[in-house]
């Protein structure tokens, strides 16, 4: 265990959290705004990501594909919005639950009809290939920084779009009081439309970014889906300021948690043991974490106020 390797994990952990955090955000409008619980909201991660190894290879250009995936995975979102959820939003959770599960299930299968089963890659674009020195000796990707200034950049511009300007001043009304808004002469249906896409783009925005990082699979967006309602929960269900600091948290506790977990338990155990039982415990940590959280703070840490 070393400060290097630490520092390496936590920017890591940074990169890790920012990605979550660009999938929460989206998810914590819909159900803080919408109170409509959409479990097919990581199928939009999974589908950004498609959309830009199509691209990409279609075009022969990272850049490129980003711009060409980012308007198709709004539209995509929209179409579903239009489509099945908008349908759903007077309908109790549990039909909600049932329904959009069954999206997951038939996207899951769609992609695998369009790009087939097999797992795709998206080369790294060349100009954000190799590593930089960040310190003495310390080499670290330059994609891996694009990905974290590339999310920090766009949490700075969402707090702006959520505190400063009109529609942002709407989303806020709408988690506190959707009703009164409506009551108003807002068009709520509308902004339900708009919060809904601009989620769904933010999610497609994440996959696009990773895709590069990761295989482009079938049901990549389930797993992620779980982290991102535990970043929720967290950080307060409507609050973008809780979705990013409890995104960070939980990227930070997850990867510095599954590198250390078993150097820390040596303190106590023999290896072989703190090995074995650092696995079993850090997949965990992230929702100890949040039971931790809860206990003290029942509402997230920054509850949005009703």
């Amino acid at each position: 265990m070393t400060a290097t390797l630490f520092f390496v994990q936590a920017l890591n952990g940074l990169q890790f959290g920012l990605i979550l955090f660009l999938i929460a955000a989206g998810l914590t409008l819909v159900f803080g705004v919408m109170d409509f619980i959409n479990l097919a909201h990581g199928v939009q991660y999974m589908v950004g990501a498609y959309l830009v190894a199509a691209f990409s290879a279609w075009t022969g250009s990272f850049g490129w594909a980003l711009l060409l995936a980012l308007p198709t995975a709004l539209a995509f979102g929209l179409l579903l919005e239009a489509l099945v959820f908008r349908h759903l939003y007077d309908r109790d959770h549990l039909d909600q639950v049932l329904a959009t599960f069954g999206v997951i299930l038939f996207l899951n299968q769609g992609v695998k009809f369009v790009w087939g089963a097999a797992p795709l890659s998206v080369p790294v674009p060349e100009l954000l290939s190799g590593s930089v020195e960040i310190a003495n000796g310390l080499l670290y990707p330059v994609y891996r920084l694009a990905i974290i200034a590339a999310g920090l950049v766009i949490a700075a511009l969402l707090y702006v779009l959520v505190n400063h300007t009109r529609v942002g001043m709407l989303v806020r009304a709408g988690a506190s009081n959707a009703s009164m808004v409506s009551a108003l002469g807002v068009n709520i249906q509308r902004l339900f439309m708009v919060v809904f896409g601009f989620g769904a783009m933010l999610a497609g925005f994440a996959g696009a970014m990773v895709a590069p990082i990761l295989s482009v699979e079938p049901g990549m967006g389930d797993n992620i889906l779980i982290l991102a309602f535990v970043v929720i929960v967290i950080g307060g269900i409507g609050s973008i300021r809780g979705a990013f600091l409890a995104a960070l948290l939980i990227g930070l506790v997850d990867t510095v948690g599954r590198s250390f977990a078993p150097n820390l338990l040596r303190l106590v155990l023999d290896p072989a043991a703190a090995s074995q039982t650092g696995r079993a415990i850090a997949p965990m940590l992230i929702y100890i974490f949040m039971a931790a959280v809860l206990f003290f703070r029942p509402s997230g840490l920054f509850p949005v106020k009703r």
